[in-house]
Order: structure tokens, then C-alpha cells, then sequence
């Protein structure tokens, strides 16, 4: 098999992958997702959305260090990412680390309005005994 036939099978491969991942997120499967989308974000490091979708598994099923590490680079790539700062706050409060959390929410809820970002930033402020600014 030529080089290019093997290159596409394999991105065809990974296409199939990623829909079945998302599929199993879908149907509540996180675990079998992340098992899924682990080797297409290895293969694809750049890959944003495909990243996006294994932080999402992760932490869906409860591997919050690993949804933490994937959401770090999210972003450090990307700092205006409120939907990635938003999910890396709530990672680090199911994590008992409220302190690192609070900044993350607070940049998420001031570059979006979306009410469950300001929810997070209160409950995570009043864990603290901080007002919300």
C-alpha cells in the first residue's frame, strides 16, 4: 500500500474514532470516550476541539487530574477559551482546591455572560468567604 493510502486510511480511522468517542459521550459512556479520544489527541496534539473532547470525558468520568492536565494546555494555547477556563474552575473545585479554581471561574464568567459560570464563581467565593466582585 503506498505511503498517501496509508495516511488517509488512517486519518479515516481517526475520523471514526472521534464520531464513536462522541457517541459514547453522548450515550454516557465517558470512560469508554476518553479510551477513545486519548490516542487521536496524542496523534493530533493541536487539535482543540478533539483535546476539548477528552477533557470533557475525563472529567464526566471522575479522572479530574488528567481533565485538569488537558485543560492547562487548553488555555495556555488559547486564553480567551471561557468555556475551557469555566470547565478547568469546576475540575479544580471537584478537587477541593477552591483557591486555584476561583480565578479560572472569574475569567470565564467576565469574558461570557452565561449564568452557570456567575452560580460557580458565588458558590466557589462563598466556600471562601469571598464576595463576588
Amino acid at each position: 500500500m503506498p505511503a498517501v493510502a496509508r495516511a488517509l486510511t488512517h486519518l479515516v480511522n481517526m475520523l471514526e474514532q472521534y464520531r464513536q468517542a462522541l457517541l459514547y459521550l453522548e450515550m454516557g459512556l465517558p470512560g469508554d470516550a476518553a479510551r477513545l479520544l486519548a490516542p487521536i489527541v496524542t496523534a493530533e496534539p493541536a487539535n482543540a476541539e478533539a483535546r476539548l473532547q477528552l477533557a470533557l470525558a475525563y472529567y464526566a468520568s471522575a479522572q479530574l487530574n488528567r481533565a485538569q492536565a488537558e485543560l492547562r494546555v487548553l488555555v495556555e494555547r488559547d486564553p480567551t477559551d471561557h468555556y475551557s477556563h469555566h470547565l478547568l474552575g469546576r475540575t479544580l473545585e471537584r478537587l477541593n482546591r477552591p483557591t486555584e479554581a476561583l480565578p479560572h471561574l472569574r475569567l470565564a464568567a467576565a469574558m461570557a455572560q452565561v449564568p452557570e459560570y456567575g452560580t460557580a464563581v458565588d458558590r466557589v467565593s462563598s466556600h471562601l468567604g469571598r464576595a463576588r466582585p
